[in-house]
């Protein structure tokens, strides 16, 4: 593979390395600004022993990756805003008295059903001033929300740090919200808002007004409510107002890359700015004509979007595309890609454990890297049908690439992919044309009532097209176990496979047996380790009681709730039962004594009634018990108190004074989250 010999390979390579060591091992800043100036050394020393002696040439490519891990490494450390000591995470405010807290409003996000929510930047806290971000959750109101980006707002509450997963296997959204520099959430009533008069006018604010300027003009010319959201979703990638029916419909047909503006979209804008800058020739003047208007349009269009990370990612990715084909170097898209990479992370190393950032690349350099070698396998005559594979081959390449990554992620494949890439791209291809022109009038005024019942109409078919297939709901194949092993293991497949395929030799050959015989022992290796595995857990739930028991791949679940699980399927359970590639034996109510592993478990219910004789070694307190623990305690004398989510938070209190009066441990599943039993 020649991409992997460019230098430049080798130096993003060795900067992702430096990343990830410094996400995962957590080194001080110190200890890697001391790394890095040793690398620094170590790199002068060798280019001059280099320029000196060209046999140290491959000591100087040493140092060179040496530096580059280490520059990844110290990147990292420097963007990581809880190392800042004006960051908020090192304020003294109380967690449990109120404190006024100030913050300016930077990004509107998706409401739920009872709160607007926003992120926030925080300018004080006790009237100390502090730095950082956070999501701010403002309860609705009867009357409409009149808080725009940019306004000063002060309140009296609680600053809420996000805690990690109180349930095994589920989507971690502390670490989701670290990774974006947020770590903590306000909740407050609309009520309790005091508004600055002064707003803080940078490029946010200004973004936000233009946005809602097109938002009000757009409902001025009557555009369909749920049209309309689709088109702020495909056109600026603003999913805020969007339906979760819609939103489903587009996960199930394989579609939802369409709603969050990407590669495609930013790509199909620098494509219609070129088309429309044709007749302009490709003289020196002419070319850079050319790339300041495609440049300029890109970044009006992040300014336009509300510059999301995701956006702005493509914009620069786009922008270097552009930028390579000014140069006349537009052969050379590998060092386009990278040199996009580098750039987005050295401002922003988070974006590495971004799921959007990680799919969109890899969608982009497989179709780069494998959707010549697909096309090449026939060459139809028909224009149609030439549409039909090429439409194919690209959607082919990008699912072959982001697989693995998909199944590791969400651990489910919509089976319909290729249909609906082939049966909305044209409908899209419209879409984008007509939405841009929309936009552009929404930024002035509002459109003319044709064009918006064209692209309203157009919109409404996509969608019933997307519904159709989605309708098909046995062709996504959803809840696949799949573990880092078989990411790796199946990545290396693809990659040695592709490389042989291109160009096959023996060498090639036998590397690509080899990743399968490595799938395999990923397999075998998976499997022991799940054999040898058991546990008894305790789920935080709160309407229910939840336990299950698990011997290697076979799993017993007990509860509270007598409606089967089985047609009413339990999603904290069912997320347990992937990640552990686990197999429901059993449904059964909840019994009142449990063994597991030499532990005897008391369970006392709602009812209070218990046997006194036993000696139980942990004891689950559920459903708000009526019980006297204190009592219980001196009868019993457990070794560990457990108390799931379906007592109330008074009782759960008394019962841990109780606990400590006997120093006896107590493990509330609400603040603790789930117990676990090895």
């Amino acid at each position: 593979m020649k991409v992997l010999g460019f230098p430049l390979v080798k130096i993003t390579i060795s900067f992702i390395i430096g990343i990830f060591v410094s996400y995962y091992l957590v080194p001080s800043l110190f200890e890697a600004i001391t790394a890095f100036a040793g690398s620094v050394v170590l790199f002068v020393l060798s280019y001059f022993l280099n320029q000196k002696n060209k046999k140290y040439n491959s000591f100087f490519g040493l140092s060179t990756y040496i530096i580059s891990f280490f520059t990844g490494l110290v990147i990292l450390i420097l963007h990581t805003e809880t190392n800042e000591a004006s960051n908020y995470t090192h304020s003294k405010s109380d967690s449990k008295n109120p404190s006024y807290i100030t913050f300016t409003l930077r990004e509107k996000l998706k409401s739920n059903d009872y709160n607007d929510r926003y992120i926030g930047i925080i300018n004080s806290i006790a009237n100390k001033k502090y730095s950082g971000k956070i999501i701010v959750n403002i309860q609705k109101h009867s009357t409409p929300n009149s808080l725009i980006i940019g306004n000063t707002i002060r309140i009296k509450t609680l600053l809420q740090y996000t805690k990690a997963n109180k349930n095994p296997n589920q989507f971690d959204y502390s670490s989701y919200l670290a990774n974006k520099q947020i770590y903590a959430q306000v909740f407050c009533k609309k009520s309790e808002v005091k508004v600055s008069r002064k707003i803080q006018k940078d490029i946010w604010y200004y973004s936000g007004r233009l946005h809602a300027r097109i938002l009000r003009n757009l409902e001025k010319a009557n555009f369909n409510k749920a049209e309309m959201n689709v088109a702020l979703a495909l056109i600026l990638g603003q999913q805020q107002e969007i339906s979760s029916d819609i939103i489903q419909d587009y996960q199930y047909s394989g579609a939802t890359h369409v709603l969050s503006v990407s590669g495609l979209h930013v790509g199909f804008i620098m494509l219609f700015i070129a088309f429309i800058l044709k007749p302009i020739p490709n003289t020196r003047r002419g070319s850079a004509i050319k790339l300041a208007a495609i440049l300029f349009s890109l970044i009006a269009f992040a300014i336009i979007s509300g510059l999301s990370p995701s956006v702005l990612r493509s914009v620069v990715m786009f922008s270097f595309v552009a930028i390579g084909n000014h140069l006349r170097r537009s052969g050379n898209i590998y060092h386009t890609l990278l040199v996009s990479i580098l750039l987005i992370l050295i401002f922003e190393p988070y974006f590495l454990f971004d799921v959007g950032f990680q799919l969109s690349y890899l969608a982009l350099f497989f179709i780069i890297w494998l959707q010549p070698l697909l096309k090449k396998i026939w060459s139809p005559k028909n224009k149609i049908i030439v549409y039909i594979w090429d439409t194919l081959t690209v959607s082919f390449a990008a699912q072959i690439g982001t697989l693995p990554l998909c199944l590791y992620y969400f651990h489910q494949f919509p089976g319909l992919f290729f249909i609906t890439n082939i049966i909305i791209l044209p409908v899209l291809s419209f879409i984008m044309i007509a939405g841009i022109i929309v936009m552009l009038f929404a930024v002035y005024s509002s459109p003319p009532l044709l064009l918006i019942q064209i692209f309203e109409k157009s919109i409404f078919l996509l969608n019933q097209m997307i519904h159709f297939v989605a309708s098909f709901e046995s062709f996504v194949i959803r809840d696949i176990s799949f573990n880092s092993y078989y990411l790796l293991g199946f990545y290396l497949f693809i990659i040695s496979g592709i490389i042989w395929f291109k160009k096959p030799t023996y060498t090639k050959f036998t590397v690509a047996l080899s990743s399968i015989i490595l799938i395999q022992l990923s397999f075998i290796y998976t499997k022991k380790e799940i054999e040898t595995q058991q546990e008894f857990i305790v789920y935080n739930t709160k309407k229910q009681t939840l336990i299950s028991q698990r011997s290697g791949k076979t799993i017993s679940l007990f509860t509270s709730d007598t409606i089967d699980t089985k047609t009413k399927r339990n999603q904290i359970f069912t997320s347990y039962l992937v990640g552990n590639f686990g197999n429901l034996k059993e449904t059964n109510l909840l019994k009142n004594t449990m063994f597991f592993n030499g532990n005897k478990i008391l369970i006392i219910d709602s009812t209070g009634i218990f046997e006194t004789k036993i000696n139980p070694d942990i004891v689950l307190l559920t459903q708000s018990a009526k019980v006297n623990l204190d009592r219980v305690l001196q009868k019993i004398s457990p070794k560990v108190i457990v108390a799931d989510a379906s007592n109330s938070y008074s009782i759960l209190k008394n019962w841990q004074v109780s606990c400590l009066k006997k120093n006896i441990p107590f493990h509330a599943t609400s603040e603790k989250g789930f117990y676990k039993l090895n």
